[in-house]
């Protein structure tokens, strides 16, 4: 197999970033190819994994998940029992957009989506500080959003 992300390729992964509902056709003309190999590379980006998914994206104000939350959550202990334990709490939540565990000064890092500030204190209340794991939650509530990307840099 040639190298899956060579040059071709990354141009194909750029295009499908900005826009992944481009015609093959469409997408074959921006990168220079015919629209048979172009979708060939397309499958084989998919089937080895480097196309994960296709998703829109949508507004959160427009459908009532209009704030945005980072939560610094504490753990009790830092065992591998308590991190699985608050990893599988954490994936039942839709509210949690991403959670990163963390070095440093909390043990992980949360992006929280809600309708308003009263319903993100619900969900710390209700859910997220009854996590078992959970010591302390310490939340930022960013004032406005500067920019926000779903592209990879790929160069």
């Amino acid at each position: 197999m040639p190298n899956i992300l060579d040059a071709i390729n990354r141009h194909i992964l750029r295009v499908l970033q900005r826009d992944g509902r481009i015609s093959n056709v469409e997408l074959a003309k921006e990168v220079g190819l015919s629209p048979s190999p172009c979708l060939r590379r397309v499958r084989l980006l998919e089937e080895a994994g480097v196309i994960d998914r296709y998703v829109a994206v949508l507004d959160p104000a427009k459908v009532g998940a209009g704030l945005t939350v980072f939560a610094r959550v504490w753990f009790k202990t830092q065992d591998a029992e308590v991190t699985l334990r608050f990893a599988e709490a954490v994936r039942r939540f839709p509210e949690v957009m991403e959670c990163y565990l963390t070095t440093g000064e909390c043990d992980a890092v949360l992006r929280i989506v809600t309708a308003d500030l009263h319903s993100y204190w619900r969900f710390q209340a209700d859910h997220l500080t009854r996590i078992p794991s959970v010591l302390s939650v310490k939340t930022d509530v960013p004032m406005e959003t500067l920019k926000r990307s779903y592209e990879l840099p790929l160069r």
